[in-house]
């Protein structure tokens, strides 16, 4: 990667962690609060990035995310649940830098049988949603089952029936949304950059 494209590639990788710091920030732009939990549309950057950048790049996105996530469940938490089950890394971090690496996988295996971008785009974005949604509720699940009475309000038998409705409810949602709206980002911006913003292996 020649001087120029890699200053182009670190330009954009900046702005789209500007992008995360906003989103994470202004809620109307990153989260939609309902109840206790939050319809997330932040994980359509972090697809966006992947696609455009490559999948390391796109797990700093992620990973950015999940660090200010990390960081807020101690210094201002975005609800009494999150103060709790976020500062965990492994739930806070983990599924934001996965959403890159499944994305990233399932795009670049599936442009090779799908003629359609803008398909193989969809379909990446869906999956990389609703990787976050599916983590981040199952290892709620694995690590604060014992603690659903105070958490959720629920005996531990009904935990998963619950979280299992959010996945339906907030995750479908998320997913529906990255994969309406990553193609018509993503798409304009390929046929502009090309792969100029992606990194070369040495």
């Amino acid at each position: 990667m020649n001087t120029k494209s890699k200053t182009l590639r670190m330009s954009v990788l900046a702005m789209f962690i500007a992008i995360i710091i906003l989103q994470t920030t202004i809620p109307i732009i990153g989260y939609i609060p309902i109840g206790p939990l939050e319809i997330t549309i932040i994980p359509v950057t972090v697809v966006i990035a992947t696609i455009l950048m490559g999948t390391l790049d796109g797990a700093i996105v992620g990973g950015v995310w999940g660090l200010i996530t990390f960081i807020r469940a101690f210094a201002w938490p975005t609800s009494p649940l999150a103060a709790i089950v976020f500062v965990n890394p492994v739930v806070s971090v983990l599924p934001r830098i996965l959403i890159a690496v499944v994305a990233g996988v399932v795009y670049s295996s599936i442009t090779k049988h799908i003629k359609s971008n803008s398909a193989s785009i969809s379909i990446a974005a869906i999956l990389g949603s609703l990787t976050n949604t599916v983590l981040v509720l199952g290892l709620i699940y694995v690590f604060y089952k014992a603690q659903a009475p105070q958490l959720y309000h629920l005996n531990i038998k009904d935990l998963l029936p619950y979280l299992l409705g959010v996945v339906g409810t907030n995750g479908i949602p998320e997913a529906i949304f990255s994969g309406i709206v990553a193609p018509l980002i993503v798409t304009p911006l390929q046929k502009s950059f090309g792969s100029k913003l992606v990194r070369k292996p040495k």
